[in-house]
């Protein structure tokens, strides 16, 4: 069972943002139209309501996906700077033939290719895009010890990490484990030099992340971030900027507590599939929203 499903990420501009995605990542608009009220609501955002979205899929057809949702840009949102999900982490075939892709793009480069010290397995870079979304490029080399990871099947491939920043990533980690039934993975201390570039640290320092997994599948990133981080500005009754839903499966949708949003709905569409969903916050007000999936 893998459980991530989508990342939703507000733009400023609809058409720029699948234009991009569609030229520089090879992705295909699946599914498109206005944001439901009763799927606003669900967010907590009952203004998205209206809002013009877009579902793009990866060339290689694999069922996880991202959404955009357009909304004016919030002009004290900077990427990085707030709790909750931050960045998103695409599997690529080669970093190096994607680092190159990225070069004569709308794309910035933040972080160019390097391997982490302790982590042969990955090999990865970062980008910002122009709403301010930074995205991972990571290629895969080999299996972690516990934890199997996803090979690309085509040269920008899925989305398979979703990142956030935690206030307190301890008590973030127990909170997770009750209400969303994953666990927690590695635990470990690495020089970050994407958050020290953001918070203005030192290059070597170390920051401490976590992984959460569900058997031998590693999907979610957990950031303790600086005490610099601030909760995220956001317009009234609208989506957080940038990175705005984390969309997961569950094989065991009625043993989660919520609290939900509101209550449960089958809802339709390539996310979905008719199955039921429904969003919880989380501890720093990052918004996780849960689809019914497959029995374990």
């Amino acid at each position: 069972m893998k459980l991530l499903r989508a990342a939703t990420v507000t733009v400023a501009d609809l058409g720029r943002a699948t234009a991009n995605y569609g030229k520089y990542f090879d992705y295909e608009t699946v599914d498109e139209g206005r944001i439901a009220q009763d799927l606003a609501d669900s967010w907590a955002s009952p203004n998205a309501a209206g809002q013009p979205y877009a579902v793009m899929q990866p060339a290689s057809k694999a069922d996880i996906y991202l959404r955009f949702v357009e909304q004016p840009a919030h002009p004290d949102y900077l990427p990085l700077r707030s709790y909750g999900w931050n960045c998103i982490e695409i599997c690529v075939e080669d970093v190096l033939a994607a680092n190159a892709r990225m070069e004569d793009s709308p794309f910035e480069i933040i972080g160019p290719p390097r391997e982490i010290e302790g982590l042969p397995a990955i090999y990865p870079m970062q980008v910002k895009g122009p709403d301010g979304e930074v995205v991972y490029l990571t290629q895969i080399r080999d299996d972690l010890p516990a934890y199997d990871l996803p090979r690309a099947a085509s040269p920008i491939d899925k989305l398979f990490i979703f990142v956030m920043g935690c206030s307190d990533l301890d008590a973030s980690l127990k909170w997770m484990e009750d209400h969303v039934g994953v666990q927690k993975g590695r635990d470990m201390e690495i020089v970050y030099t994407m958050l020290a570039g953001a918070y203005g640290t030192p290059m070597d320092e170390l920051h401490r992340i976590a992984t959460m997994v569900h058997d031998r599948d590693v999907f979610l990133e957990m950031d303790q971030y600086p005490k610099a981080a601030v909760v995220r500005a956001r317009h009234e009754g609208m989506l957080p900027p940038g990175c705005a839903v984390g969309t997961l499966w569950t094989p065991d949708f009625d043993a989660l507590p919520g609290p939900w949003i509101t209550p449960p709905q089958e809802r339709n569409g390539p996310i979905y599939k008719g199955r039921r969903a429904a969003t919880i916050k989380d501890l720093d007000g990052a918004l996780i929203e849960i689809v019914e999936g497959d029995a374990a």
